[in-house]
């Protein structure tokens, strides 16, 4: 017979284990769409002179604040300090909105510049670049998703000092969007 501590430490497991596979899978996936990159980047409509626009460089230092800000919280629930949790919780919620807004914007900068994502007027390299950041993007939304859940459990009190599960998750999760972007960042700056 398990005792509820031993069950708990099992549960905890098997989620953090879950996320863990949905992770590699998430990276395997990035891995193959940064590869196929590399292969397009011998077309003769490849663009030898892009350059990343502001925006993006603004977004990768805002995902880092958003890293930060949850792990931040995630220390501070441990130490069941609610306050500061609430504070931390709502701040990489805005900075995560902060993100998408700056990811928006660099698609403008690059419409500005004369370089479109799809029609004829567009080309392999911006379109790689629409097709990754869209799809970081989407991963990101199930991050900001997760994030408005926790925030409604802490608010609802289902988080404290020896039950953090939920904010652990989110935090791992969180730290994986940011190292991803942060990867696709230089790849994209660096590879282009």
């Amino acid at each position: 017979m398990m005792t509820p501590e031993e069950h708990k430490l099992r549960t905890e497991r098997s989620y953090k284990l879950l996320l863990l596979v949905a992770m590699v899978s998430m990276t395997m996936m990035f891995a193959g769409l940064t590869s196929a990159f590399v292969v397009s980047k011998s077309r003769l409509d490849w663009l030898k002179n892009f350059q990343m626009p502001p925006a993006f460089f603004f977004s990768t230092a805002v995902i880092i604040g958003c890293s930060i800000t949850f792990h931040l919280a995630k220390k501070a629930i441990q130490k069941d300090n609610r306050n500061a949790t609430t504070s931390f919780l709502l701040l990489t919620l805005a900075l995560g909105i902060l993100f998408v807004l700056l990811q928006f914007m660099g698609f403008g900068q690059i419409v500005a510049q004369g370089y479109y994502f799809t029609g004829t007027a567009s080309n392999i390299t911006t379109t790689f670049l629409y097709v990754v950041t869209v799809v970081h993007l989407a991963h990101l939304a199930g991050g900001l998703i997760s994030l408005l859940i926790i925030i409604y459990n802490h608010f609802k009190q289902k988080y404290n000092s020896t039950q953090t599960l939920g904010i652990e998750l989110g935090t791992m999760y969180w730290h994986f969007l940011d190292l991803l972007w942060v990867y696709l960042f230089l790849f994209l700056y660096f590879f282009k």
